[in-house]
């Protein structure tokens, strides 16, 4: 467990994906605990989230391992794509990989959930990974469902229509605002579940509580039935925004998680709109003070509410949202 205070790093790569287990496709040795397949014994296409990455150092590159994955698995029953490591030695932007995907879009009818750089902070850390356009990712796959974006340094997103897309996050250490407005001016009417690690100023988290108000507002995206506005420096604005939101009578379940909530953000939110109609509240990695924390326990005694990783709130200690390097 970390010290108290200090930031979380992603260790893991996830195991399934599109409630699929994932395997790890490379042309290398994998590392410690991936389930990584030999190609003479690969489950069926539609039977795994296949996660295709590049092994540090390797003289197989990413289109290598590409071709080999194409010749080796039915592309036309893939339902989950995964990529993992892109670059060979030094870090790259993922744009040349993204285009070689969206090249062979059409080969890939049955793809419903895309992650983009499901990497570890063993191989990079988040705020260091080399992103790029992924606009063209939503217009190549139109039967897309899930997609998952990890890493915001160079990251772009211009608006879209998408409407099949039902469930979206961004992973970062630093997420950029024209992302975040980006979002808000897609057309995304299928939308049901929205997850935003904003991150901080110093790797490039430069959004606002104006930026978010497209989201409060409750008229963007009609299907929406969780929010997320997550690992941020400005938490308790968040909070005392959330509390007043029109958006929150139609979700089903929110997450204030991972930044630097206190207790006068929690309190904020309790003083709002009523949350009991919510099924899950999720504020884990907090800074509440053990009788804000029963307050919130006693307010909302049918909801499902995550309030573990508490932090100590120190003055003389700066306070750390759960994912930033």
């Amino acid at each position: 467990m970390p010290p108290r205070g200090a930031p979380v790093f992603i260790t893991e790569s996830v195991d399934r994906f599109l409630h699929l287990p994932v395997v790890t496709f490379s042309l290398n040795e994998p590392h410690r605990g991936e389930r990584h397949r030999l190609i003479d014994e690969l489950p069926a296409a539609d039977a795994a989230a296949w996660r295709l990455a590049v092994g540090y150092g390797s003289k197989a590159g990413f289109d290598d391992v590409w071709s080999a994955f194409l010749a080796a698995v039915d592309p036309a029953a893939v339902r989950a794509l995964l990529i993992g490591p892109w670059w060979m030695r030094d870090y790259v932007p993922v744009g040349e990989t993204l285009a070689r995907i969206v090249a062979d879009a059409e080969r890939f009818p049955a793809l419903e959930a895309l992650f983009i750089a499901d990497v570890t902070s063993e191989d990079c850390e988040i705020s260091w990974l080399e992103m790029s356009d992924i606009t063209p990712v939503l217009k190549a796959f139109p039967q897309l469902t899930d997609l998952v974006v990890r890493g915001g340094n160079g990251l772009v997103l211009h608006p879209v229509r998408h409407d099949r897309l039902t469930g979206l996050r961004f992973e970062s250490g630093g997420l950029p605002d024209d992302v975040v407005r980006a979002v808000a001016a897609s057309e995304l009417p299928a939308l049901e579940r929205l997850e935003l690690w904003l991150g901080v100023d110093e790797y490039g988290g430069d959004a606002t509580i104006d930026d978010l108000a497209p989201f409060l507002a409750g008229t963007r995206l009609p299907s929406l039935r969780h929010l997320g506005l997550e690992n941020s420096e400005f938490q308790d604005e968040i909070a005392a925004a959330v509390a007043h939101a029109p958006v929150v009578p139609q979700l089903e379940s929110l997450s204030l998680a991972m930044g630097v909530l206190s207790d006068e953000g929690a309190a904020a939110l309790l003083d709002g709109q009523p949350l009991t109609h919510l099924k899950s509240l999720d504020l884990h990695h907090h800074y509440l003070t053990d009788a804000m924390q029963e307050r919130v326990h006693q307010a909302l005694p049918g909801v499902e509410v995550d309030l573990s990783d508490a932090e100590e709130d120190d003055e003389d200690e700066w306070r750390y949202v759960a994912v930033a390097e």
